[in-house]
């Protein structure tokens, strides 16, 4: 039994093959943790917790293993991050590995470096024959991987790790590369083999970006995995020689919900069901890619010798061969096969895409009920298939003669329970705006500031009608309602005499419903704002809402928006419906802090609808996202049924438009009237980006501008 960390270091000296280190109960900070020995088959060295959940290692703290034989059990990583690289590592340094030892019942939760783009891994698999299991990984925020398997060196190469039974919890949208939840090797070795079983883990609501496991090495299987509402898909990114098998991807409806996508050579994809997912392009139910012809190491292989059978698809809104073909990708799939496989399409026609020539894909026994077009008839059969609910949840046709279509009855659903550790939580639903208590607010000087100093996380605070002005920025660290009083007439007034009315903090969102918002006592300073994010990094992605709202007289001196962001902040949604926005002499909604072109952005889902926008000198809306990056699936705009009248006329406003979408993946502009304003310009830089430009008015203001692209 060790207490502190001058008795660990004597303890793990000398360890012997049965020994155990065992780490009182309670905090233990800024603890760099090495665990060295050499066990024997049948008697590891451990190091484990008094009680499992009880040691609670924070700060700047991490664990290095190095040896043979080594166990450890027990421990919970939260509130720090690493001081390196790696929470976990399965090195102490370059020669310095681990092999045949297991990690097994540790959680780490929200142990992420402040700083959002700073890249680090919570676990890294080095050396050979380790396992990792049972252990709960859950909120990772900053850039980098959760998890990795490293190949480069000899000995961290055919590896045959075991990955198992893990829970992977909530990973939140990161706005720009490197948030996958899984790697297997890097692009520069993954022409050699891993040989790493990923079997029976539990994928809840990964969303970092586009790739939530990427394989990037050969040989390695992927079985018994469970996929929930998890954005984007299993990825076989590089490397060949791959098996996917027995999965369950459900994706129940949520946008952008993806399975497998095939690239390289000899891949086996099989038995899996993959059920309710939205995603298209490269993030679809089942993608198939091209390559480029003699591709380098890190582009696109071509798909050759690759076998996709036994597959259920059901309801699923894509499904995609060739895809990515252009003047880069253009060597389509060959000698490849695609074979008893069954796709049900209740509700969505033209399910399959074919963006290239795909005659080196043979299709056989295929069954298809739906309205879908067919890449091939004579693989393809068009029957009614009517499907009934298993014992385990999933759904089977309920013709035996059927039983060898698609994937097989005797298909395990792995639950949730089965994963991770049994005495740490796992999270359910996010509950945020309107969960908590109701104070109700009488006008008048910072009677508004003493209500936010109570309130906790999810309350509502409601004004009677009346005047209120507030002399300090409102700083939110955990999500708030501020909203007129029922039947409250006139509307409450709020005015405020600092460069922000609010400012988001860390864990912080805002809801305002019902009020108005008065700049007129704002200091005559250039760059106030009615919202503001912190003006350093954050790790919790951020909501806004505003309904039924009037924001007015934001004109003290220049460029004052109603939100302002910092670098390195993100918007999970922005939202503004039936709101009048007048006089304003800045942007109402500027998400354009990142300019360094690396695939970065500062905002997911924008929507305005309904709403009035009158005299606003800068933008109403305002997104930069540049790079030619694919991984993200951002920034998602929607502006609708809203009127625009002298728009984006202050000679401030760089890119002299009324509303400017830079890089934005998804844009839909409808039935919106533009007077007097300057024009939409919207420039699609990367990816198959949509844009919908419809049933719009534009009175005395130029057309729109697409560049880059098309409008569709």
């Amino acid at each position: 039994m060790v207490r502190s960390e001058q008795e660990f270091l004597l303890a793990t000296k000398g360890l012997q093959p049965g020994d155990s280190v065992i780490l009182a109960n309670g905090q233990w900070r800024d603890f760099e943790m090495v665990f060295s020995g050499r066990g024997r088959p049948g008697q590891p060295i451990t190091l484990r917790a008094e009680t499992p959940g009880k040691v609670l290692i924070g700060g700047k703290s991490n664990l290095r293993l190095a040896g043979e034989y080594l166990l450890v059990t027990g421990l919970v990583f939260r509130d720090g991050h690493t001081p390196t690289n790696e929470v976990i590592s399965f090195r102490r340094g370059r020669d310095q590995l681990a092999n045949h030892s297991r990690v097994t019942n540790i959680v780490i939760d929200h142990y992420n470096n402040p700083e959002r783009y700073e890249r680090d891994f919570w676990v890294m698999m080095y050396g050979k024959n380790n396992r990792f299991d049972h252990n709960h990984l859950e909120g990772k925020s900053n850039a980098g991987v959760t998890m990795a398997v490293r190949l480069d060196s000899q000995g961290s190469r055919n590896n045959r790790h075991r990955i198992d039974h893990n829970y992977f919890g909530p990973r939140p949208i990161l706005g720009a590369n490197g948030g996958e939840t899984l790697r297997i090797g890097t692009s520069k070795y993954s022409l050699t083999e891993s040989e790493t079983l990923v079997e029976n883990n539990y994928f809840d609501r990964c969303n970092g970006e586009l790739e939530i496991i990427s394989n990037k090495s050969g040989k390695n299987v992927f079985r018994g995995n469970v996929f929930l509402e998890s954005r984007g898909t299993l990825t076989l990114r590089h490397g060949n020689d791959n098996l996917v098998e027995a999965n369950v991807f459900l994706g129940n409806g949520v946008e952008h919900t993806g399975g497998i996508r095939v690239i390289n050579k000899r891949q086996v994809i099989r038995n899996n069901y993959l059920s309710g997912l939205t995603g298209h392009r490269f993030g679809g139910a089942l993608v198939i890619m091209n390559g480029v012809p003699d591709s380098p190491i890190n582009r696109y292989h071509q798909v050759e010798d690759s076998l996709i059978e036994n597959n259920s698809l059901i309801d699923n809104e894509h499904i995609e061969f060739a895809a990515g073909s252009d003047e880069e990708r253009s060597a389509v799939p060959i000698r490849s096969t695609f074979r008893n496989n069954l796709i049900v399409n209740s509700s969505r026609p033209n399910l399959i895409t074919v963006h290239d020539e795909i005659k080196g894909v043979s299709f056989a026994n295929n069954v298809v009920a739906g309205d879908v077009t067919l890449p091939d008839a004579l693989g393809f059969e068009r029957r009614q298939v009517a499907l009934e609910k298993n014992e385990n949840g999933l759904f089977h046709p309920l013709d035996e003669s059927l039983a060898k279509i698609g994937a097989p009855r005797s298909l395990k659903l792995l639950e949730r329970a089965q994963t991770g550790v049994s005495w740490y939580p796992k999270p359910g639903s996010a509950s945020s705006f309107d969960s908590g208590a109701t104070w109700l607010v009488d006008p008048g000087r910072d009677t508004l500031t003493g209500a936010f100093e109570k309130a906790a996380y999810g309350d509502i605070i409601e004004l009677r009608p009346g005047d209120y002005t507030v002399t300090r920025i409102l700083s939110l660290d955990r999500p708030l309602t501020v909203r007129a009083a029922a039947n409250a007439q006139p509307r409450p007034r709020i005015q405020f005499e600092r460069s922000a009315l609010f400012e988001l903090a860390e864990g912080g969102s805002l809801k305002l419903a019902g009020i108005a918002i008065d700049g007129s006592l704002a200091p005559d300073a250039s760059g106030n704002s009615v919202v503001r994010t912190s003006r350093y990094s954050m790790l919790s992605n951020y909501e806004l809402e505003v309904a039924n709202a009037e924001v007015l007289n934001l004109d003290t001196n220049h460029s004052f928006n109603f939100l302002r962001v910092s670098s390195h902040t993100f918007a999970q949604k922005v939202s503004i419906r039936g709101s009048l926005f007048r006089n304003i002499s800045g942007h109402v909604i500027a998400l354009d802090r990142e300019i360094d072109d690396l695939g970065i952005y500062n905002g997911e889902y924008i929507t305005l609808t309904g709403s009035t926008f009158e005299n606003i000198g800068g933008a109403v809306i305002s997104i930069y996202r540049g790079g030619t990056d694919e991984s993200t699936f951002g920034p998602h705009v929607r502006l609708q049924d809203s009127i625009l009248k002298t728009v984006g006329k202050n000679r401030r406003n760089r890119n002299s438009s009324a509303v400017f979408l830079h890089g934005v993946q998804q844009a839909e502009i409808r039935a919106n009237l533009f007077s007097d304003s300057q024009p939409l310009r919207i420039v699609e830089t990367v990816g198959e980006p949509i844009t919908v430009i419809r049933e719009n008015q534009w009175v005395a203001t130029p057309p729109p501008s697409v560049t880059t692209g098309g409008v569709r």
